[in-house]
């Protein structure tokens, strides 16, 4: 493993892997193994997103966030446990802390051809029927990229390249469209109120479309905290806790966040759009043997996915 502090989050190009040349295919392997033992991030390019899709999709974005609080509220369903549809301001709240994060956001799944029958239908606004067009879009396309990260993935740990396709596919996957909503009073907020406090995600990759402004946060190695930045054209995929517990932390899940704004630009809004790739919940999360020796001794039970994303909903608010 590179002893290397990264400045910045390495960017990587998807096309190396995909290429079909070896050469390039085995150098983005390395190099995708090296940032997720290090830093657990990595930005990417060649991802499949088109710049009209990215634009459209935000756009919708920011139309149904723009409506009144009780019309998004029609689609809040919270027996759903925050799984699908609306979740409202200040619902979630990171592992560890009772105060609530200042955003809201919406869940969607796997579109109904490939609905598991333990996962809930998707919710859809009326008052923005565009939202649904482009959301499935950006599903479609990201979990494309995710498999593709995936098998890189599975190579650098030396399983066979489609170890994951299985797992993920049906997979329990959400695309995330979070506003961090504007804070028109700062002095009227608690004083740890953050716009997401430092968390780690709880699926196995995240894959994050570029966001509307800064803020987005990493805890290195050394305990210094760096500015996640990617170009236009790339996305950022990081480490979740399920692919960290497989590997048992040699792929590393690490902690981020994001820190409010200065305090003259409080008053306006960001917004993000994460996709957060899940397995199948019976895919059994026990830790490599290939990842566990005398100098890094196995360090979580085991459980499948399903368990564990149960668990995680409950710690940070979403299930009772």
């Amino acid at each position: 493993m590179s002893d290397k502090l990264y400045a910045e989050v390495p960017s990587l190009d998807l096309a190396d892997f995909t290429s079909g040349d070896a050469e390039r295919k085995a150098a983005f392997v390395k190099a995708l193994g090296d940032a997720y033992q290090n830093i657990g991030f990595v930005a990417v390019k060649n991802h499949g997103l088109s710049e009209d899709l990215t634009k459209s999709l935000y756009t919708a974005v920011e139309k149904f966030f723009s409506l009144p609080d009780e019309v998004k509220l029609k689609y809040e369903k919270t027996e759903l446990a925050g799984q699908r549809g609306y979740i409202s301001k200040g619902r979630e709240k990171a592992k560890g802390r009772n105060t609530g994060d200042l955003k809201e956001f919406y869940h969607v799944g796997q579109p109904t051809e490939n609905k598991l029958e333990e996962y809930p239908e998707n919710i859809w606004p009326d008052e923005v029927p565009e939202f649904q067009k482009y959301t499935q879009e950006a599903y479609k396309t990201l979990e494309q990229a995710g498999i593709s990260m995936l098998q890189a993935i599975a190579l650098h740990l030396g399983l066979d390249e489609h170890y994951f396709d299985d797992k993920v596919k049906k997979g329990n996957s959400i695309i995330r469209q979070i506003h961090y909503f504007p804070i028109e009073n700062p002095d009227e907020i608690p004083a740890d109120a953050v716009r997401a406090a430092e968390h780690g995600d709880i699926n196995l990759i995240t894959l994050l479309m570029g966001a509307s402004a800064d803020g987005l946060q990493v805890l290195r190695r050394d305990g210094e905290w760096i500015p996640i930045t990617a170009l236009p054209d790339q996305i950022v995929v990081n480490v979740g806790d399920m692919l960290d517990r497989l590997t048992n932390h040699k792929l590393k899940s690490t902690i981020h966040r994001v820190v409010n704004p200065p305090r003259e630009l409080m008053g306006t809004s960001r917004f993000s759009i994460p996709f957060f790739m899940h397995p199948v919940s019976e895919m059994d999360l026990t830790c490599l043997d290939s990842c566990v020796d005398a100098d890094n001794p196995k360090r979580y039970e085991d459980m499948t996915a399903g368990e564990f994303l149960d668990q995680r909903l409950r710690e940070i608010g979403l299930k009772s």
